[in-house]
């Protein structure tokens, strides 16, 4: 198969598309034929070799993956050759084929293209996770959503939307705010014309945001603190802004307001501790309902470029000059 293979992180020369062997079958696993793989910020953090968790060498990158299955284990028993599928795995996405388990692999409703897939095992499984699992919003809530434009922050408005909340939307430009809009959010805020904090106040009469999403971290999540409505829930999502924030316990103690964390890998069983039975079928349950939501027109995940995996390099680019609206893609079947 091809794939990309890094053989030393921070180091462009050490990553390049080669020729190699298949990943071998696993107990319960499925060998899909990968159509298209997500390209995340995390990614690129791995590459450079920037993110908490260093990898083994060599590495594929990617860790969600749509195509069709062409192989199943002998103990699998929800999918055959031929389905059309997504699934999330711990590496090995950036390659024209990987074998995922059966338990983090999903099937797909006819209709949902392979790159609107990608989206799902990590971008709107999280934020449905965030919002419903850890937050449990209530529909009349106010969600406020940070780095609005990218494909978590879309994916937040669309859930909060489908949930039944108001979403107000910050993003740094109006190009950004305009696809916020167009996905859902019922107010936008720049954050280039200042601090937010007195504008989410205004918007919510004095309460502030009952919920708030923000992959951003830094200055954003400090800010956020101090509009957070009481008994709020804020959900630091990631740290795209560089800077992990210190989290004041005297603000939480005089608002009721909590501090929430989610790491969806735990329930994908990337984590160190096993995931009981009935976590497993609550997934299998919340993909379901998110598939629902995509057929019934409430959910439309946009991809603003895919490449060809020859062309990861400029696809992890694009991605980090922070001007992507959506999600970006890689195609690692050959063109026809």
């Amino acid at each position: 198969m091809r794939a990309v293979i890094c053989r030393g992180l921070d180091d462009p020369s050490q990553v390049s598309v080669e020729v190699c062997a298949a990943p071998p079958m696993i107990p319960g696993g499925v060998r899909i034929a990968v159509h298209s793989c997500g390209v995340s910020f995390a990614n690129l953090l791995v590459l450079q070799g920037k993110h908490q968790n260093r990898p083994a060498l060599p590495l594929t990158p990617g860790t969600e993956v749509a195509g069709i299955v062409t192989e199943c284990a002998p103990d699998v028993t929800l999918f055959r050759p031929g389905d059309r599928v997504v699934a999330g795995v711990r590496s090995g996405g950036f390659a024209s084929e990987a074998v995922a388990p059966e338990d983090t692999t999903f099937a797909l409703p006819d209709g949902v293209d392979f790159d609107s897939a990608v989206q799902f095992p990590t971008i709107y499984a999280t934020a449905y996770g965030a919002l419903c699992w850890r937050a449990h919003l209530q529909p009349g809530e106010t969600v406020l959503v940070h780095g609005a434009s990218g494909g978590s922050g879309l994916a937040a408005i669309e859930i909060a939307k489908r949930m039944g909340a108001r979403v107000i939307a910050c993003a740094s430009t109006q190009a950004k705010l305009d696809a916020a809009r167009a996905h859902g959010a019922d107010a936008g805020l720049n954050y280039r014309d200042g601090d937010f904090r007195d504008a989410v106040l205004s918007l919510t009469g004095g309460r502030g945001a009952d919920v708030i999403f923000d992959p951003v971290g830094g200055k954003v999540f400090d800010e956020s603190m101090r509009c957070v409505a009481p008994e709020g829930r804020l959900i630091p999502m990631g740290f795209a802004g560089g800077d992990i924030p210190q989290i004041p316990a005297n603000i939480l103690l005089v608002k009721n307001a909590t501090a929430i964390g989610i790491y969806w890998g735990y329930y994908m069983g990337w984590g160190r501790v096993p995931v009981p039975p009935e976590r497993r079928a609550a997934v299998r349950a919340a993909f379901a309902t998110l598939f629902g939501w995509v057929v019934e027109g409430a959910l439309k995940p946009r991809t603003q470029r895919a490449f060809a995996l020859e062309s990861y390099e400029e696809a992890l680019a694009v991605l980090a000059s922070r001007e992507v609206i959506g999600r970006v893609a890689l195609h690692p079947q050959p063109s026809p």
